[in-house]
């Protein structure tokens, strides 16, 4: 099972919103992690998409960033409005420096809730203690534990029943600004290929967006353009496709064009035909540059296929 983690903003929620559409049985490989940054209308009718096609996901109830920050009742009143009859979720909790206290009044508001759900997924973004582990599983019905890797330790995994782990991590290769990314490719993980095998029912990474989060919007200098693929060797990595004439903010458009060319080039060459790599090229026949939230999407669109079209 892959667990792809967005943040909510509008276009990572549509970009799961179309793959419903366009993947309604490969879909269902996947169990979305989502932590919503506003309650919007974007966020509502995703989830009632994700459940028309009866897709596992989970629902960050306390979300570390964006403007639900702090405010568990706005999401859960979503959930109440948007998710009445379905129960095929899990709602989501961030594990990170909890007191003790903190922990059981969390608790008690999730038993407390009057919603039907499947279960909770813990996202350990920190170590916690034995004792709060105990204290999480004989409270909660916990159907998941997703082992944030880089902020734990190597051994931590270890501490939850096999049937629950979940591997996460942030393989993005983030660069400061989008004209490092001229001429590189990265790597980024073969976690598709072996995680059972390490004892895990499910991994999860955060696409070729990566963990960092912003809501500030800017126009950049630079057009870049992140197509995950699967290399000979099975690995998948992350081709950047980046505009030339970077020396300022003027004509957007333009810079999109010059990033295009380039991609639909190497997929031509390398035979790449995801749908959104035909949609790449639609844009590129009809000269069309669609806005930098669609290039997003589209990203995150054909990393999600190219991972639930190969496990």
């Amino acid at each position: 099972m892959y667990f792809p983690y967005v943040r909510g903003k509008q276009f990572e929620l549509i970009a799961l919103r179309d793959l419903c559409g366009l993947f309604p049985n490969d879909i269902l490989k996947t169990s979305p992690v989502i932590e919503p940054v506003k309650s919007s209308s974007t966020l509502k009718s995703s989830l009632k998409e994700l459940a028309s096609k009866n897709v596992n996901f989970n629902v960050v109830i306390n979300p570390r960033v964006g403007d639900l920050k702090n405010n568990n009742q706005a999401i859960v009143d979503v959930l109440n409005e948007n998710l009445q009859h379905y129960d095929n979720y899990q709602l989501a909790v961030i594990i990170d420096a909890f007191s003790s206290r903190q922990l059981e009044t969390l608790i008690g508001f999730i038993n407390g809730l009057n919603l039907n759900y499947n279960g909770v997924t813990l996202i350990h973004n920190t170590e916690t203690t034995t004792e709060n582990i105990e204290l999480l599983t004989s409270s909660l019905n916990v159907v998941y534990n997703l082992i944030y890797f880089s902020k734990t330790s190597r051994r931590y995994y270890r501490e939850f029943e096999q049937q629950t782990r979940v591997s996460l991590d942030d393989y993005f290769k983030e660069l400061p600004r989008n004209v490092d990314y001229l001429d590189q490719e990265s790597s980024f993980s073969e976690e598709y290929r072996y995680y059972q095998e390490d004892g895990f029912v499910g991994f999860g990474d955060f696409i070729t967006i990566g963990d960092n989060y912003s809501d500030s919007g800017f126009l950049p200098r630079a057009v870049a353009i992140h197509l995950s693929y699967i290399d000979g060797t099975d690995k998948i990595k992350v081709k950047h496709f980046v505009s030339d004439s970077n020396g300022d903010t003027s004509d957007i458009g333009g810079k999109f064009s010059e990033a295009l060319d380039k991609l639909v080039a190497w997929c031509n060459q390398h035979n790449i035909h995801t749908r959104a790599v035909e949609i790449f090229r639609d844009l590129q026949q009809r000269g069309h540059f669609p806005g930098l939230g669609t290039l997003k999407k589209l990203s995150i669109m054909n990393h999600i296929e190219l991972v639930i079209t190969n496990i």
